[in-house]
């Protein structure tokens, strides 16, 4: 059976996926924005319904990454766009690697392809929860399955439900933007997200680590308040650090330098001049951006460093040597578990009261050392500055590992500065060469859609030299920079711990959804330029 018939055999399944009903005309501006907030103030909501029967000791597998997939660990928003973004990408590349061989111009390959995508992102969120639920990540509460008096597996299944219950209304949640709303769903929940974890960066009163709030405001009022640090100790190096580290100021300096700086590379374009061949006047521009292929390449570039890690985390507890130990202090007991194998040493957390021995919290089994540290991303100052790695592997000694070394440190540092350097190039040229962005194919859209660029011939090969002058140099220079810059907002931190990467992306959609509302309401001012703004976008 080939591709074509494979797919045309599923035709009548993905076409009776429950899907939002299209607009059949122009929808209002003002309309479409109240779809959007309707959908956001949803979003919030069930990202602040708990999971019904998870247990306290349960871990989040995907922490580091949580900001730019916009979950919500221990809500129905769990999942958050993860499996939205892993079926696209996959569909996306397979298509335009020409794996799969779907003609994305007619009509009805059109309408099987995002009918798959759907089937797809269902299948995605099984593939996502299942594992969590089953390694031991999503723990049922023990307690309420014996007053329910129910065996620990029903309440298991309860969560996997209620988890797959929430990636299905994300699903319909993007359609319902993507439709009727401004922009994209995935992208106005990652907006929403990652603005939430800088809101709560700024203002949160909840204590977080050292005894401070977490909140930089409420932090500095108690640093002021109960006099945390005196005169004579600011120039010192330790009182350097808890300004600048402990206190959130290089976090602060850091968000806004780079909420500058993407604002400044996305609004650096150049220009190409276009004029329509059957309507005189009607002229528009195709701008070709510094960050041509987005910031998308990061969250490739990531993905692919979360892969690896959760692989290596799970290989090394599946067949590495186990071994414990036991530290109680200010009334918690902390249990660190070790494992260890070819890929290196990892270590596992778990936090309990020492009185009641109720579970606190818990985390999954971390890198150390070996293949598997150097290959980990670095999430913030506390993986590269000396002496808060020694505090963030805690443990290393009571298990008997070697502590972390400076050079083991310069040399983590220097592969996850390669990998998002070079890995953004190449994703960059891969992305724009499988999702029609590049020389050939932007020149056909122009071309088919009636427009020219003054002074050359109107044909796909005059248009497409001309992209040749600009597109691969920028696209290459555009993923090297983006790489820069999430590795700086990585390195010095950001605020809520948005992450360089969240960060990026939070900036960019905002940029690029500021451009689509200015274009939108173009459209409402001038009717008869949405057909020209169709098919130039």
């Amino acid at each position: 059976m080939n591709q074509h018939s494979f797919f045309y055999a599923i035709e009548p399944f993905v076409r009776r996926l429950p899907s939002v009903e299209r607009p059949k005309g122009h929808v209002h501006f003002k309309r479409k924005l109240s779809w959007t907030l309707v959908v956001l103030l949803l979003y919030f909501a069930l990202g602040n319904i708990p999971l019904f029967g998870l247990s306290q000791a349960s871990v989040d597998a995907f922490a580091a990454y949580r900001a730019f997939f916009a979950g919500s660990f221990g809500s129905m928003m769990l999942l958050g766009i993860g499996p939205i973004v892993m079926a696209s990408l996959v569909l996306q590349l397979l298509v335009g690697a020409e794996v799969v061989k779907l003609n994305l111009s007619e009509p009805r390959d059109q309408a099987i392809y995002q009918g798959t995508q759907k089937m797809l992102v269902f299948v995605m969120i099984a593939v996502e929860a299942l594992p969590q639920v089953l390694g031991g990540y999503l723990l049922p509460d023990s307690g309420l399955a014996t007053t329910l008096g129910v065996a620990t597996g029903v309440i298991s299944l309860l969560i996997f439900l209620q988890v797959f219950l929430g990636g299905a209304l994300i699903v319909y949640m993007d359609e319902v933007v993507s439709k009727w709303g401004v922009g994209s769903g995935v992208g106005l929940f990652i907006v929403a997200g990652i603005s939430q974890q800088i809101v709560t960066g700024l203002i949160n009163p909840a204590t977080g680590d050292a005894g401070l709030p977490v909140g930089i405001i409420p932090k500095w009022i108690d640093i002021i308040r109960l006099q945390l640090i005196s005169f004579d100790s600011i120039f010192t190096a330790e009182g350097i650090r808890f300004i600048f580290v402990t206190g959130g100021i290089l976090a602060l300096f850091t968000t806004i330098i780079i909420i500058l700086l993407v604002v400044l590379v996305e609004a650096t374009r150049i220009e190409i001049p276009l004029a329509h061949s059957r309507v005189r006047g009607a002229r528009g521009r195709f701008p070709v951006k510094l960050v041509y292929a987005s910031v998308l390449p990061m969250i490739l570039v990531r993905s692919v460093q979360a892969f690896i890690e959760m692989v290596g985390a799970v290989l090394a507890s599946k067949i590495g040597a186990i071994n414990t130990a036991t530290v109680t202090g200010q009334g918690v007991t902390t249990v660190y578990t070790g494992y260890s194998s070819f890929l290196g040493n990892f270590i596992s957390t778990a936090r309990f009261d020492a009185t009641t021995g109720a579970a606190l919290s818990g985390s999954s089994p971390q890198p150390v050392s070996g293949l598997m540290y150097y290959l980990s991303p670095l999430h913030g100052p506390s993986d590269w500055i000396p002496s808060m790695v020694s505090q963030n592997s805690a443990g290393m000694v009571d298990l008997g590992f070697l502590p972390v070394q400076n050079w083991q440190i310069v040399l983590h540092v220097l592969t996850d500065a390669t990998v998002l350097l070079i890995g953004g190039v190449i994703f960059a040229i891969f992305w724009i060469d499988t999702t029609g962005m590049g020389a050939k194919s932007v020149a056909a859209k122009i071309h088919n859609s009636g427009l020219q660029v003054p002074g050359y011939r109107r044909n796909p090969a005059s248009i497409e030299r001309l992209m040749e002058r600009y597109i691969p140099k920028v696209t290459v220079i555009g993923g090297f920079i983006i790489g820069l810059l999430t590795l700086v907002a990585t390195m010095l931190g950001t605020l809520g711990s948005a992450g360089g990467t969240g960060l990026l992306l939070a900036v960019s959609i905002v940029y690029r959804l500021y451009e689509q509302i200015a274009s939108e309401q173009i459209q409402e001012m001038y009717p008869m330029m949405q057909k020209f703004f169709g098919a130039t976008t």
